[in-house]
């Protein structure tokens, strides 16, 4: 009994140490002029194994990296599915500009990168276009930012139909 109430006392004990060592979202690893911004564990596991920066702050200009849109298992191919997934990814980019401080509001420019025939997507150039603009618009207001979309033959995520690149004006809190 004395054996199990001793146990018992030091994981009571140690619950503290371990629970500090648990990272506390969002993350900042300081980087020249700024820093590595990593919103969730996702992002951190990304920055571990695939060495890139799910966002990166350089001076009062963040960068987002690339976000792809693809559908999930359970989604359709078509517009519907489309939008489902561009706005899993506008949310995604949300949550990694509130964590560099600001939101939409911030941001300057918009690049989407279209594998215009994926196997992944049923419809035309025009539906990716139009979804982009409807999904944009559940988060973004006038004035717009700017926005370039190309077209590509293929992106790194195999199942990947955009890929978004996000770049803000968000001044440093001093």
């Amino acid at each position: 009994m004395f054996r199990l109430f001793a146990l018992a006392a030091s994981l009571l004990a140690a619950a503290p140490a371990l629970a500090q060592t648990a990272p506390q979202y969002p993350v900042t690893i300081p980087a020249p002029g700024g820093g590595v911004i990593i919103s969730n564990a996702r992002n951190e596991q990304a920055y571990d194994t695939i060495k890139y920066a799910p966002a990166r702050r350089a001076g009062d200009t963040v960068y987002v990296s690339g976000v792809i849109i693809a559908p999930a298992p359970n989604e359709t191919k078509d517009a519907a599915g489309l939008k489902a997934s561009a706005r899993r990814a506008f949310k995604a980019v949300d949550e990694l500009l509130k964590a560099a401080g600001g939101s939409w509001d911030d941001v300057v420019m918009i690049n989407s990168f279209h594998d215009w025939s994926s196997s992944n997507f049923t419809g035309s150039r025009m539906d990716h276009v139009t979804v982009m603009n409807e999904v944009r618009a559940e988060f973004t207001q006038a004035p717009h930012p700017a926005w370039t979309a190309v077209g590509t033959s293929g992106l790194l995520a195999p199942t990947g139909v955009i890929e978004m690149q996000v770049i803000a004006h968000i001044p440093q809190k001093k």
